[in-house]
């Protein structure tokens, strides 16, 4: 492991980069192949609002990384672990505040749900070009699930598939109205914390809210409960502030 220093190279004085606002977002790229980690944290490196903070190419270093390196977003290969969604379980008990993005080289249904499940925030291919890596990082940071249109298939029949084991022979939940505008802000791809803004109470209510309603309808987190209002038409009819934005929208899930 390293402690990357792509961002300290000169730059043309003709073609100075834009200022940037707020601070850059922080990345730890593990990968094995140092090729790999070489070209990615090059082209990283030429965004302005993202800046890679270390490198890794292997478990051990990642674990290493993550401890020594605050950091945003981590870009994980697979293959860093023979039990992949096993480790992404112990990164993100070490480093809760760290997004996941899996990097494959395919993309297999049982593994990307497994993922999902685990917390993992997005999963691109190995070979995805520089501009949408980047693009996934941006969206990643915000809050969103960067995920390809059959991986969004995928989760969305095993969603259907656990429903429906669920419903049989219980009865609908009933859901109170403060829980159906808090189902309403996370279908808006709302934080939190601007959910518990347009309610008037504190984000920490709302977390203890969530946690109430993943035991409450079964679920295990907001993509799950996001798919969930859109299957089972929650805010519609009236209910609710405003009916979700359909599956595709960069406002839940950013599909490529």
């Amino acid at each position: 492991m390293r402690k990357d220093s792509s961002n300290t190279n000169s730059r043309p004085a003709q073609a100075p980069p834009p200022a940037v606002e707020s601070a850059p977002i922080r990345v730890i790229l593990a990968d094995s192949q140092a090729i790999f980690r070489v070209g990615i944290a090059r082209i990283l490196a030429s965004k302005p609002d993202i800046q890679v903070v270390a490198r890794a190419e292997s478990m051990g270093q990642t674990l290493t990384a993550l401890s020594l390196y605050p950091a945003d977003v981590l870009l994980f290969e697979q293959g860093l672990s023979p039990t992949p969604a096993q480790a992404v379980t112990e990164i993100l008990k070490r480093a809760p505040g760290v997004r996941v993005v899996v990097l494959v080289n395919q993309a297999v249904e049982q593994d990307t749900v497994d993922y999902l499940r685990r917390g993992v925030c997005g999963m691109v291919n190995r070979t995805i070009t520089p501009d949408m890596l980047a693009r996934c990082v941006r969206k990643v940071f915000a809050g969103e699930t960067w995920l390809e249109q059959r991986e969004v298939k995928w989760m969305l029949e095993a969603f259907r598939a656990q429903a429906a084991q669920l419903r049989r022979g219980e009865a609908k939940p009933r859901l109170t109205e403060k829980e159906l505008l808090i189902i309403s802000g996370v279908a808006r791809g709302l934080k939190n914390k601007d959910i518990a803004d347009e309610l008037g109470t504190t984000e920490q209510v709302i977390k203890n809210c969530l946690r109430k309603l993943y035991d409450k309808l079964g679920l295990g987190d907001r993509l799950e409960l996001a798919l969930y209002t859109m299957h089972e038409r929650l805010l519609e009819n009236g209910e609710g502030d405003d009916p979700p934005p359909p599956l595709g929208s960069q406002e839940i899930v950013s599909i490529v």
